[in-house]
């Protein structure tokens, strides 16, 4: 026998309660503030603030990228000049 035969012999069952906002807020968790998000974006880029929140986040990495490469760059240098240092000491005739 069918599936649906089996449910058309038990016969008309109670609908459970629609839940409440709050009910279903709570069970989606993450899920609204996530909606929240999107429309808060939405509402930025209709503004054209997102742009302008892309163009900072670009700018700003580019210049952290910047001093952290400059940094290595600083260790290099510093690297090298006591290398230098030291190929020149010893290379010195002692007296």
């Amino acid at each position: 026998m069918a599936k649906h035969d089996e449910l058309l012999e038990e016969g008309a069952r109670e609908a459970p309660e629609p839940e409440t906002a709050e009910e279903r807020s709570g069970r989606l968790g993450m899920k609204t503030a996530a909606g929240g998000v999107v429309a808060g974006g939405v509402a930025l880029a209709k503004v054209g603030g997102l742009a302008k929140l892309f163009l900072w986040i670009f700018a700003w990495n580019g210049i952290n990228d910047a001093w952290r490469l400059g940094g290595w760059i600083g260790i290099g240098l510093v690297a090298a000049a006591v290398a230098l240092y030291l190929v020149v000491r010893s290379r010195r005739p002692s007296h």
